[in-house]
């Protein structure tokens, strides 16, 4: 992770009293009804998604992660500082997802902003990469039942934060988590019929996924997809795909296919890309994509290469 911009703290300062850039400066911000809505700020795509889903029109939700950015590479601008200083909630992740999010809290003079750890009161797995500073592996939302809780401790931000809409915001709760409860149930019954168990990924995104379903993960990158791996992981990786028959390596549109390619082409297997919602392209976004298609995608791919 890259250290924050060192002037951070400085811009905020002197941000406190300035007049809003735009509508994301303003705090609440009225809707054509005269009643307000929250400015939330979301850390990256799935907490983007996540509190669009909960937040309905009750609600003005930007992501702070640039579109095509790996978010375990990004870090908050002057900018993004100016407009968190006056938002009213930022959604994180949590569980080492956001290695900026103290600096940045410590920063920021809004007494009033709500800062929602979503992961919060998940079982976290440990980051098995020595080499990496993530205590864990934050990619909680892949699990679908880890999911329903973090729209779980949105919706009670939100509540917090505009207690006058409690009941729409849990109707949207109740509405989204039956889906992702249908999403569960889903990969619970395609795991059931997958012949094969082993899945070769580019990062180390998929431990929940992969324990809640009973699969085994062989990622070519840890957590935080920072590092290449030597040459010796690269054969240990080629003699596990022809081991075990593996169809397919896994790879993601966020980061460079050239390890996942070289693996493909030496071992004779399929390079196909899964989405770990992290982010969508400007292609997936204009067609609709968010958190369920994408994940009946993945189960598609994943049941294609584990029949």
């Amino acid at each position: 992770m890259k250290p924050l911009n060192f002037f951070i703290a400085a811009v905020c300062l002197l941000t406190l009293g300035s007049t809003a850039i735009s509508c994301a400066g303003k705090g609440s911000a009225a809707n054509a009804a005269g009643s307000k809505k929250l400015l939330v700020y979301s850390s990256f795509y799935a907490m983007y998604d996540f509190s669009a889903k909960i937040g309905g029109d009750r609600v003005i939700v930007s992501n702070l992660t640039p579109t095509g950015v790996d978010p375990h590479d990004w870090e908050p601008t002057p900018k993004d500082m100016v407009n968190l200083e006056k938002s009213d909630i930022l959604v994180c992740n949590g569980a080492s997802m956001e290695g900026w999010l103290a600096a940045i809290t410590n920063s920021i003079n809004n007494k009033k902003q709500i800062v929602v750890i979503a992961s919060s009161g998940i079982s976290y797995l440990p980051n098995k990469d020595s080499e990496e500073t993530m205590q864990y592996n934050p990619h909680t939302w892949l699990y679908p039942q880890y999911a329903i809780k973090e729209l779980e401790n949105i919706r009670d931000a939100f509540i917090k934060a505009d207690p006058a809409d409690k009941a729409y915001f849990e109707l949207n709760y109740e509405a989204y988590s039956n889906k992702f409860e249908a999403l569960d149930k889903e990969f619970k019954d395609a795991a059931k019929n997958f012949k094969k168990r082993d899945l070769v990924v580019s990062h180390q995104a998929y431990d929940y996924l992969c324990q809640a379903y009973g699969l085994n993960q062989l990622p070519v990158e840890g957590v935080a997809a920072e590092s290449e791996p030597s040459a010796k992981k690269m054969a240990e990786i080629e003699d596990f795909i022809r081991a075990h028959h593996v169809k397919v390596i896994f790879g993601e549109e966020l980061l460079s296919p050239k390890i996942e390619e070289t693996l493909a082409h030496d071992t004779g297997i399929t390079n196909i890309e899964i989405n770990p919602l992290e982010g969508l392209s400007p292609a997936e976004l204009s067609n609709g994509m968010e958190y369920i298609s994408v994940m009946h995608d993945n189960l598609e791919k994943i049941r294609s290469a584990l029949d």
